[in-house]
């Protein structure tokens, strides 16, 4: 006998519309139909009204009448149109039938078209309709960020990588040059690396990277950001950050890798690693580069190593 279904299976959420128009008694006949037709349906009395319901909840599907005071169905698609990020379809229910009415509202950024009055079947296809073209538009949405997402994470380890670390620092030095704001960041090095991949094999080797890594989003500021700059380096991003405060987040993370064991085949791995901290010690300068940042870092970070590992080492800016 064939498997079927399980009747325990969650119910499928509602899909929500949108429904805005003037006219109290036509916007509830036409509710009607929508809620019967298994949709939860949310009402705007005008345009206006619709785009600030739009701001705050996430509508996949619009029906909007032409013909409304304070900002018409065309008014809005245009609206819409020019500022949404996630997409809504939209259904322009109108009396007018003339073509360049119908060429008028879909050049506004309407979707789809229908005369008034409404006829339930034919609103429940062209709903339908919408669905997929919805489900379509967000499912490639969903994949494209989830690339993008890829495309500057490091694999192993699962923070930014290096191209992102190159794209992204920029900007933020930028921006805390415009606004005269500070900024600081953190290189460290895993101590003795390739000791402990010659000793425990390079999936250990492996595995102290994601530890190593994981330490570091626990010891760090939600609005802080980890890159893997190559091998076993790693930089945090530190906006709004003086070099000092920077410093003393460096030795907190320092101690706290120190001190955590990392475990393998039942036996206790010490892992330590070498830090160097930079950033400007007054608002960061016009001038400033990511090249002049990266070289104190790197400065820091070899002299910490020189002077025995497991160590800060401060390489500020002017």
């Amino acid at each position: 006998m064939s498997a079927t279904p399980s009747d325990n299976s969650p119910p499928q959420p509602a899909w929500r519309i949108l429904l805005v128009d003037d006219e109290p008694t036509q916007r509830l006949i036409v509710a009607r139909l929508l809620k019967r037709g298994g949709y939860e349906v949310e009402m705007a009395a005008n345009g206006r009204e619709a785009l600030a319901k739009l701001e705050q909840g996430d509508y996949p599907l619009m029906i909007t009448d032409w013909e409304m005071p304070e900002m018409d169905g065309v008014a809005l698609c245009q609206a819409l149109r020019s500022k949404e990020q996630g997409y809504t379809y939209i259904i322009l229910l109108t009396s007018r039938d003339a073509i360049e009415h119908l060429v008028a509202g879909l050049q506004s950024g309407a979707d789809d078209y229908l005369i008034k009055p409404v006829v339930e079947p034919e609103l429940i296809a062209r709903l339908n309709t919408g669905r997929r073209i919805v489900t379509l538009e967000r499912s490639l949405r969903a994949a494209n960020e989830e690339n993008r997402r890829l495309s500057v994470t490091d694999p192993l380890t699962g923070v930014y990588n290096r191209r992102y670390l190159m794209e992204q620092l920029p900007r933020e030095i930028d921006r805390a040059a415009r606004y005269g704001r500070q900024l600081a960041t953190i290189m460290c090095d895993v101590d003795h690396f390739k000791k402990i991949n010659d000793t425990h094999g390079h999936l250990t080797g492996d595995e102290v990277l994601k530890w190593f890594a994981q330490a570091l989003r626990i010891g760090v500021r939600a609005t802080d950001w980890i890159a893997r700059y190559g091998g076993e380096e790693f930089v945090i991003v530190m906006p709004e950050t003086h070099v000092d405060n920077a410093a003393m987040a460096a030795e907190h993370l320092r101690q706290h890798i120190a001190e955590q064991p990392f475990m393998v085949g039942g036996q206790e791995l010490r892992v330590s690693a070498s830090f160097g901290v930079s950033g400007w010690r007054d608002k960061v300068p016009l001038d400033a580069t990511l090249d002049s940042l990266m070289a104190q870092c790197d400065s820091g970070v070899y002299a910490s190593k020189a002077a025995g590992r497991n160590r800060i080492t401060i390489e500020s800016l002017d």
